[in-house]
């Protein structure tokens, strides 16, 4: 019954200052939030120009992994080219090993006939030697005894035509097994010749293999090396993927911030705020905003710990938000702790002294951040009163 009495006295005093005034005046609050209202306004400006170059810096990024993509095309193609060119060597080098294996087949056998040829040219000469020696020599019997032993001068010449035929048969065998042998050994440089010129062929493939084969080498290891830059080029374009999507959800948080204040300037505009002496306090509220104070504050330095509870009073004194502090502490995902039940656990064990002190001082109205009503930890994108680990604005 009390309380109603309360409330209906404030409502009165309301009306009545209303009515005195005719309009309600803009409070010092409205203009704190209109400041706000710019500050917030600048950030956002500021987010969409560094989120402008983020993206121009991940176009960058993009074109230079398109490139190193390009390249990446060019050098497999080289390579490819340079495989193909290096097992045509590979094939021309195994014709050639053929040609030259077939060569040195065909220099053996002719070696094989040279060998023929001396054996059959020494065989024949020894023929020859037999011959002649058995012809002028016949045992103990000359040349001469022989045709002095001839029957008549006819038997005489048959026997000297004989012999001559034998020397001319000799001579003839003898020099066709010299130009046989002399044709063969012939052949035998010929092919040799070859050989050499073959060998010299297998050398020039061999060397052009080996400069293909470091080419390939130096083109691997090239088409390694721009593959991990395009790895390392997909790591930064994530990256800065990332990096834009946090400014995206920044600026987007940054834009519902703005509107809330916006709103909040537009409703405060048309709302008188009240004096502490205006509140009211119910038997709790002391334990419920020291505790509020320890979960929020409860390590941060003693004048902190007054704000987190100035901004509490703001809002009781505001009449955008409820009047009461169960009201005010309980409002839809205002405060953390309510929400994950810390603040109900630390209702059943208490606040510390120095958080009762607090709640003492910041229900009497000391509030060392003004009319604040917001605070959250230190963050880049919000600026306002800093005391401690949190901003206040």
């Amino acid at each position: 019954m009390k309380y109603y009495i309360s409330r209906k006295k404030r409502i009165l005093s309301g009306l009545l200052a209303f009515i005195m005034s005719g309009l309600i005046p803009v409070s010092a609050y409205a203009a704190i939030t209109n400041e706000k209202i710019e500050e917030t306004s600048e950030k956002i400006k500021m987010a969409e120009e560094l989120k402008k170059e983020t993206e121009a810096q991940k176009q960058a990024i993009d074109e230079k992994k398109d490139n190193l993509e390009e390249q990446k095309s060019e050098l497999q193609n080289y390579l490819t080219s340079l495989n193909d060119n290096l097992e045509s060597i590979s094939d021309n080098l195994d014709a050639i090993e053929n040609r030259i294996s077939g060569k040195e087949a065909e220099i053996t056998l002719t070696l094989q006939d040279i060998e023929e040829a001396k054996g059959e040219e020494e065989r024949q000469y020894d023929l020859m030697k037999k011959r002649v020696r058995y012809m002028y020599e016949k045992g103990d019997m000359s040349l001469l005894e022989t045709f002095a032993a001839a029957s008549s001068f006819a038997d005489f010449l048959n026997k000297a035509e004989y012999v001559s035929k034998v020397e001319a048969y000799d001579k003839k065998m003898f020099e066709e097994l010299v130009s046989i042998r002399e044709d063969i050994e012939e052949k035998e440089a010929v092919l040799e010749g070859e050989k050499q010129e073959l060998d010299g062929m297998r050398q020039e493939v061999l060397d052009e293999q080996d400069k293909v084969s470091a080419l390939v080498t130096s083109t691997s290891g090239s088409l390694a090396e721009t593959t991990g830059a395009i790895t390392a080029a997909e790591m930064e374009q994530n990256a800065k993927e990332a990096e834009i999507k946090a400014q995206e959800e920044n600026l987007a948080a940054l834009k519902k911030q703005l509107a809330e204040e916006q709103a909040m300037a537009a409703r405060a505009a048309k709302m008188a705020w009240r004096d502490v002496s205006e509140l009211t306090f119910e038997e709790g509220d002391r334990d419920l905003l020291a505790c509020l104070i320890y979960c929020e504050a409860g390590s941060e330095p003693y004048t902190g710990q007054v704000a987190v509870g100035a901004v509490v009073i703001n809002r009781m004194r505001s009449a955008a938000y409820p009047n009461t502090m169960v009201g005010v502490i309980y409002q839809n995902r205002q405060f953390s702790p309510v929400a994950s039940g810390r603040l109900a656990t630390r209702l059943t064990l208490g606040a510390s002294e120095q958080c009762y002190k607090a709640a003492d001082e910041a229900m009497k109205g000391s509030t060392p951040v003004g009319n604040c009503l917001y605070f959250r930890t230190v963050i880049p994108e919000i600026n306002g009163q800093i005391i401690g680990g949190h901003v206040f604005y």
